[in-house]
Order: C-alpha cells, then sequence, then structure tokens
C-alpha cells in the first residue's frame, strides 16, 4: 500500500512513516499544503493521512482537492482538531475516518487497512486469486495454503498484480507504486525485472502457476491463460 502522510510536524511524520514503513507500507511524507499538491498530481497513492491543520493552507481544502481529481484515494483525516464541526465537515467532504491526536500507531495502521480493505477488496480481509490466497490483515501470501516467504516489497507488488488483474501494468507505474518519489533518482528498472524474477520463482516452487506474463514495449499483465 503507498501511503502519502500529509503531517507537518516534522517528528510526528517521522514516526508514522518509520511505524508504517515497518509493517510494508510505501510512505512518503508532505510537510506543507504546497508539498503536498506537488505530491497528488506527480505520484499515485491508495491512501493518505490528512492533518487538517497546515502552516499553508486548510486541510479541507486540500481533501476537497482530492475527492475531486482522485475519488478513489482513501483518507483518513489525523487532527488535533477535534471539534464535532471539522469531523463532520471531513466526512461530509468524502474523508473515510477521523482520528483525533493524539493516538496510538497501531491504531492509526488498523483505520488505515479498514479503508483500504473497504475501498480495494469490498470489506474482505482476503484477495483470492486461483490458488494464490493475499491477506491484508496477516501481510501473507498463500499459495496452495503453503505461506510464502516474501520481503515486503514482493507482497505489495502481488497485491499489487492480483488487484490489478488482466491490466496491463507499466514498468513506470510498478516502480511508482513500490517506491515512489525516490524513483526520480533511479536509473534503470532492473529492480523491477529482479523482484518479478523473484516473485515467479516463490510461487512456482509452491506449485503456483505463473500468471506474469510480459507485454513487450509496455510492462506486465497478471492473467490467467
Amino acid at each position: 500500500m503507498k501511503l502519502l502522510i500529509i503531517e507537518d510536524n516534522p517528528s510526528l511524520s517521522d514516526n508514522i512513516k518509520a511505524y508504517l514503513s515497518r509493517e510494508g507500507y510505501v510512505c512518503e511524507v508532505a510537510l506543507n499544503y504546497r508539498s503536498a499538491s506537488e505530491k497528488l498530481y506527480g505520484y499515485k497513492y491508495d491512501l493518505i493521512a490528512l492533518d487538517l491543520m497546515l502552516p499553508d493552507g486548510n486541510g479541507l481544502d486540500l481533501l476537497k482537492t482530492i475527492k475531486g481529481n482522485w475519488p478513489d484515494m482513501g483518507v483518513l483525516i489525523i487532527s488535533a482538531k477535534n471539534a464535532l464541526d471539522d469531523k463532520i465537515s471531513g466526512l461530509d467532504l468524502g474523508a473515510d475516518d477521523y482520528l483525533p491526536k493524539p493516538f496510538h500507531l497501531a491504531e492509526l495502521n488498523s483505520r488505515l487497512k479498514a479503508i483500504f480493505r473497504r475501498r480495494n477488496q469490498q470489506g474482505e480481509t482476503k484477495v483470492v486469486f486461483e490458488e494464490i490466497v493475499i491477506s491484508a490483515e496477516t501481510f501473507e501470501v498463500r499459495v496452495n495454503d503453503q505461506v510464502l516467504d516474501l520481503t515486503p516489497k514482493e507482497f505489495d507488488l502481488i497485491h499489487y498484480f492480483v488487484v490489478n488483474q488482466n491490466r496491463v501494468l507499466t514498468k513506470q507505474a510498478i516502480a511508482e507504486h513500490l517506491w515512489g518519489d525516490y524513483m526520480d533518482a533511479a536509473d534503470s528498472f532492473d529492480f523491477v525485472y529482479q523482484h518479478i524474477k523473484n516473485i515467479r520463482k516463490k510461487i512456482t516452487a509452491a506449485g503456483g502457476e505463473d500468471y506474469i506474463h510480459t507485454v513487450y514495449g509496455l510492462g506486465y499483465k497478471f492473467k490467467k491463460e
């Protein structure tokens, strides 16, 4: 899951990023309204953690922009402004949930995962494709009931393929999904090929089929023949 943390407190945003990165998220941080806008227009995110109190703008205005342009992005408001009208305004504008500060990082994680499940898996905790079963709750992938030994990036990539089955995913899209704006410094997409090679090897070793098909000149498509 790719998450944009919009929070002007550097200490809090760093703590959130460190914790959720260990939980398997791909995290990016924007410390103000302007930076958040630039990242939103430059990259695609699954989830947004949005503080309402930004030094150069109103978080509710940013929420309007998000929902007007990217309605499929899940938004969790995190703000010290816990007045009822702010909560109602945020939810009325399309936010998925509201978590007042201070909060425990474990609860933040649980709420973000719940939003992701509702938006991408219709509330289900598992995604099933043929013999492959993916659990967003435990970050496990099973093939023929055998748990694969995956890195966080490999898990994220398999999940990305399965929820986008039958769609062509370019190397650029895959790279940005896995690494976000760190891709700006990359010289090539060789690491994408390496991740895909590792996934194929692990799935087939567990007796699964290789559903990742190369679309020459474009990218990859996850589908059943």
